[in-house]
């Protein structure tokens, strides 16, 4: 059958080309129209795709040497890392944390957009509209970063049992981390703690109780933390998921468990960075617990965020500036933190930039050049730092005693340590 449908197919073609050959333009596209339509009515044949092929690379016949699967854990943190918005090549591509500063930090009063226009101008207003597309890229974007995670869970198997333990509890850091973001931000949301079939919409669009989430991140915490060391600082480490479980016990007010992890992790060897800049400037330092990280100069690996914060630079330049607000009380209360906390805007002096994320240095701040390229940028996006843990540690511990004020040692010194760094 296949064969008579390759003869027939054939002397169509020789047809068609000979036809082409002495008629006109509009003949020719009517044949080569039915030639298209018996190329259709031939491929449809129930065997002429057989065998199938077995070239086709999927999770399920990818991940078959630890090797491999290594590769799914680094492409966790490429999830997190997410596409530099200048290298762009497809507008389904997940910007990730590069857009997280919007629903974050310009939510909170601490920054604002230039013009206040556009989608940008929705989180400084709080009239965030169901369309709007950033919302949906972070959205997005931490969902893949939950299924990158589950892959890695569903393939263990490959990986000898010492590394098996070490990529699993990298993907329930990641997993819980991706959820923390998303069920603070969004309240309930689907539940998804394995690797599910397309068609599986009612995982997929059914909202959970914010309650169950929570208890896969702290399941999945408690396990990262049992199964890492402190090895790396730009990926999942013990140090790592015990600092996020203490913010999520703070969440859940589960104080007196918040403080025993600060605690440990203020026993694991972290410190304060003595000048305040070098927290940001000296990537990979002694207070740095977990970092996404990035490299400058690169377009693959590289970030655009910080670029946009910078008038005259970057596609969408100026859509982070500091409020008046906040730089008010950065002057009256910030210490020595506040040169290295905003400047002013040299072309329009009248705003003010951020300083902790400048792509490109600032001479007269003894910052240097961090690329040469301000929107190929590599400064790290800090997620956790000693200084958190800290304050944590003091939260933890006046909330025990129901938020009243405390005379505890362990709660004034942490706290004082922080205070004293920052002159």
């Amino acid at each position: 059958m296949v064969r008579a449908s390759f003869k027939w197919l054939l002397h169509l073609i020789g047809f068609a080309v000979e036809y082409i050959n002495n008629k006109t333009m509009k003949y020719s596209i009517f044949i080569i129209s039915l030639f298209l339509a018996g190329l259709t009515f031939t491929s449809c044949e129930k065997d002429f795709l057989s065998p199938d092929p077995t070239s086709a690379v999927s999770a399920s016949n990818f991940f078959t040497t630890e090797k491999q699967l290594e590769a799914g854990v680094v492409n966790m943190y490429d999830g997190i890392q997410g596409v530099n918005i200048l290298a762009d090549t497809d507008v389904n591509n997940n910007h990730s944390i590069q857009f997280e500063f919007y629903l974050t930090e310009m939510r909170s009063d601490n920054t604002r957009t230039k013009s206040s226009e556009g989608e940008a101008a929705q989180f400084e207003n709080y009239s965030i509209e169901a369309t709007n597309g950033i919302v949906t890229d972070y959205y997005r974007s931490f969902y893949n970063i939950i299924y990158r995670a589950n892959v890695v869970l569903e393939n263990l198997g490959v990986a000898a049992s010492k590394d098996a333990e070490r990529f699993e509890g990298e993907a329930k850091f990641v997993r819980a981390y991706a959820y923390f973001n998303l069920v603070r931000l969004f309240g309930d949301v689907p539940l998804v703690d394995r690797v599910i079939a397309p068609l599986e919409t009612s995982v997929q669009f059914t909202r959970v109780n914010t309650a169950q989430i929570y208890e896969l991140i702290v399941s999945d915490l408690r396990s990262a933390a049992d199964l890492l060391d402190d090895t790396y600082k730009t990926r999942a480490s013990k140090s790592g998921a015990q600092a996020l479980l203490a913010k999520v016990q703070l969440t859940l007010g589960n104080y007196s468990e918040a403080r025993t992890l600060c605690e440990s992790v203020m026993n694991a060897g972290f410190s304060l960075e003595p000048e305040f800049k070098d927290v940001f400037y000296s990537e990979g330092n002694s207070e740095v617990i977990f970092a996404i990280g990035y490299i400058s100069d690169d377009s693959k690996d590289s970030q655009n965020f910080s670029a946009e914060w910078l008038n005259a630079v970057g596609r969408t330049a100026g859509v982070n500036y500091v409020t008046d607000e906040a730089k008010a009380i950065l002057d009256e209360k910030g210490g020595n933190r506040t040169a290295f906390s905003y400047r002013q805007d040299a072309l329009q002096p009248q705003q003010n930039q951020v300083v902790k994320y400048l792509p490109n240095g600032d001479t007269d701040l003894g910052i240097g050049s961090v690329s040469s390229d301000p929107t190929l940028a590599g400064n790290d996006w800090i997620v956790l730092r000693y200084a958190d843990v800290l304050l944590m540690h003091v939260e933890a511990i006046m909330n025990e005693g129901n938020g009243v004020s405390t005379t505890d040692p362990a709660a004034l010194a942490s706290f004082q340590a922080v205070r004293d760094r920052a002159g």
